[in-house]
């Protein structure tokens, strides 16, 4: 690749810029300042946010200065979207996302060095702005034709629920940000999904109006899946950062699941990878799609990038166990609840005898039926296969797996979990 821009575009994310040949001619020139805005609109990021987090890391690593905006004051307000009025959230909840946020954001990228992320928050300076400001300073600049024209605000305007003013001024919101940071930090490059192009562009032209100066905007994809139902969801709902709202194994199998016709892109989008190393994953899946070598590499890659090496090892090994191939005590207790959720169960008191476990977490369907399967050595505990004789024991007297969990199986394909109350 000759630029970070070549290489961008080879991974396909590129859609939209100001004027590529300025952009690529700025970005070879040098080092530049650039930003990318994330509004605290939930607890946590989620999978989705990676394109926008990834590209400020390769833009970092090409020598270029980071600013990562959690927007303390838009995130209080919302961008529109097509359908419907956001809910405000409790300013107090707001901040408190934004804390979480930016410790999400900092993690991936390099906070020391001559292009150390900076960390800002847009309340600084939208916060202390008053009214008459606001209208006089910088509603002045913006046009009402170009505001409407914006696709997200034409569909509101045209639908039964309209458009709040609150709403509507979020582009300007968005555009004084462009501004201050140029004004601050001479940040010259910003960049978003593709959905923002409007909103990116507010601030492009806040800046040449009010500095007389050219600046530059990008957009990258909204990645979606080939079937053309929406990225980013399992069945549980949105496949979130946070181990504690959907965990490194459930995180590991979203990634591990993902259609062949989806896993070139997500490796480019998603991985730093090189060209090579992509297309000979391209090579394996051509040849052999069943053993899943991409989305393999896939899950491994991501997983380890956002919960670190051992997070993946045990959602590998938890994997393992959960199809009835590995040891389950050599789990922790985060890949055992997350196995846990996987399977049906129970919650029973320790003096809970193991025949009456087996029937109550639906392994068998009788005290009988359980007493023929273990005669016939297909019950078993943790791993440890059960006899009859130790069907009539208390299920407390047994080892419990992290957490007061007992692993009950028959056979390799029927498993429960049992969870020891109290």
């Amino acid at each position: 690749m000759h630029s970070v821009l070549d290489e961008l575009a080879w991974r396909g994310l590129v859609v939209q810029t100001t004027g590529r040949e300025a952009l690529g001619n700025a970005l070879a020139d040098g080092p530049i300042s650039l930003y990318c805005g994330f509004d605290p609109t939930a607890a946590s990021l989620h999978v989705g946010h990676l394109t926008q987090v990834l590209t400020m890391r390769r833009l970092q690593l090409a020598g270029h200065k980071p600013y990562a905006l959690v927007g303390g004051a838009t995130g209080l307000i919302g961008d529109p979207r097509m359908s419907g009025e956001r809910v405000l959230n409790d300013s107090e909840l707001v901040e408190t996302w934004v804390e979480t946020l930016r410790g999400q954001i900092s993690r991936f990228l390099d906070p020391e060095g001559e292009f150390a992320v900076t960390m800002v928050n847009n309340l600084d300076w939208i916060g202390q702005m008053s009214a008459l400001d606001f209208l006089r300073d910088m509603g002045k600049h913006f046009r009402m034709g170009t505001m409407l024209g914006k696709e997200t605000v034409s569909r509101r305007l045209q639908s039964d629920e309209g458009i709040s003013y609150t709403e509507f001024s979020y582009q300007v919101l968005q555009g004084i940000d462009y501004l201050e940071l140029y004004r601050r930090h001479g940040v010259s490059l910003q960049y978003g999904g593709n959905d923002q192009w409007g909103n990116l562009l507010s601030g492009v032209e806040l800046v040449h109006k009010v500095e007389g100066e050219e600046v530059h905007a990008l957009t990258t994809p909204l990645v979606t899946k080939a079937d053309g139902t929406k990225f980013g969801k399992s069945e549980g709902g949105a496949v979130w950062l946070d181990p504690e709202l959907t965990s490194p194994y459930g995180f590991h199998q979203f990634w591990l699941n993902v259609a062949d016709a989806d896993v070139l892109d997500y490796l480019r989008y998603f991985t730093f990878r090189s060209q090579e190393e992509i297309g000979e994953l391209e090579r394996a899946t051509e040849e052999a799609s069943h053993r899943r070598a991409a989305q393999r590499a896939l899950a491994d890659d991501l997983t380890t990038l956002v919960h670190g090496e051992q997070a993946t090892a045990q959602a590998t090994a938890a994997a393992s166990v959960l199809f009835g191939r590995g040891d389950v005590r050599e789990l922790d207790e985060s890949a055992v609840v997350s196995i846990a959720r996987e399977l049906p169960g129970a919650d029973l008191a320790p003096t809970t005898s193991l025949v009456d476990a087996f029937v109550a977490t639906g392994i068998v369907q009788s005290k009988g039926a359980a007493r023929r399967a273990a005669d016939e050595g297909g019950l078993s505990v943790n791993g440890q296969r059960v006899s009859v004789d130790d069907l009539g024991g208390e299920i407390g007297d047994r080892s419990a797996l992290p957490g007061r969990y007992l692993l009950l199986r028959r056979g390799r394909k029927n498993a429960a979990m049992a969870h020891l109350a109290g």
